[in-house]
């Protein structure tokens, strides 16, 4: 008989529900390490409008994947995947468990259900590229045309991600959201949710936000301009960096920037939430609970039926 491998525990949910906060409480009650399955805390500078872990944190519980690449490197999908899948596997050695911890679904998935993405078309891309730029948002009409799923699970402000779903489409034929996967088996992770109650989430991230602002978001926004990134790039596409760009260029007012943060995140939640209620694997915990690590770690390692 094998050695019992320690326990992978992925703790998702939707933006601002606490996430990160119960990760770091339970980690060293379980001996845990933490997998960060974030898409825009991979880029190094983008700290407080990512809610990055602090140093001091990640000094108390071990983190990978943050601040993985500079913000104008490429940085894809598989990319994620492959880092993430070597700290697992560092973690596994070292006999500890580990808590991939996100509200990405498609980083989730690309590590969890390993993706193989299409094969891709550079010269499709580059005209879709050059389409996109000349028609903005005829490439979100195309595939909400040839593949809804998708078009429901990607941030349409995420232009990279739209065009290489529409690129993949058209080169294979078959919807992006088909791609290849392998599916781990069953129980190898523990999927644990947290949720709350809409109107509580949205005035949770509204006040994050006026938080963030007041830690010195608008400065880091203005710090990245004078190292020379562009808010064009696609780490730029975060919620609200984009965003405060305007408000340092000078085209518009931090007021209106911060309500047009406050509509994107609050769409950006209502996507996430669609996607995670069809993932039949995640036990849901209710994020109101005071204290939800013994919880936590009662879900992720209790014993559970076989799937039928």
């Amino acid at each position: 008989m094998g050695a019992v491998q320690p326990p992978i525990i992925v703790l998702t949910g939707p933006t601002g529900v606490g996430k990160s906060a119960l990760a770091l409480a339970a980690a060293p009650l379980i001996n845990a390490e933490i997998v960060s399955a974030d898409s825009r805390q991979v880029y190094r500078y983008l700290d407080v409008g990512t809610a990055k872990p602090t140093v001091a944190e990640r000094a108390a519980v071990p983190h990978h994947m943050i601040d993985v690449v500079y913000p104008d490197q490429p940085f894809s999908i598989v990319d994620f995947r492959r880092g993430a899948e070597a700290a697992l596997a560092d973690v596994a050695d070292r006999g500890h468990a580990a808590i991939v911890v996100g509200g990405s679904p498609h980083y989730l998935s690309a590590l969890m259900d390993g993706l193989e993405p299409p094969e891709v078309s550079l010269p499709l891309r580059r005209w879709l590229e050059r389409f996109d730029r000349e028609q903005p948002s005829r490439l979100d009409e195309w595939l909400r045309v040839l593949d809804p799923i998708s078009a429901g699970r990607i941030e349409p402000r995420n232009r990279r991600r739209v065009t290489r779903a529409v690129e993949a489409t058209l080169a294979s034929g078959e919807p992006f959201y088909k791609v290849r996967r392998r599916t781990l088996p069953a129980g190898a992770a523990r999927w644990v949710g947290l949720r709350l109650e809409r109107a509580v989430l949205h005035e949770r991230v509204d006040r994050r936000i006026r938080e963030m602002i007041d830690a010195g978001w608008l400065a880091e926004v203005r710090m990245l301009l004078r190292m020379g990134y562009s808010p064009d790039l696609p780490a730029m596409s975060a919620t609200g960096y984009r965003e405060l760009a305007q408000v340092v260029l000078g085209e518009t007012s931090l007021q209106a920037a911060v309500e047009r943060i406050r509509f994107a995140t609050h769409a950006f939640i209502r996507r996430q939430e669609s996607w995670l209620r069809q993932d039949q694997r995640i036990q849901w915990l209710n994020g109101a609970v005071p204290d939800l690590r013994k919880e936590l770690v009662s879900q992720a390692t209790s014993e559970r039926p076989a799937p039928a």
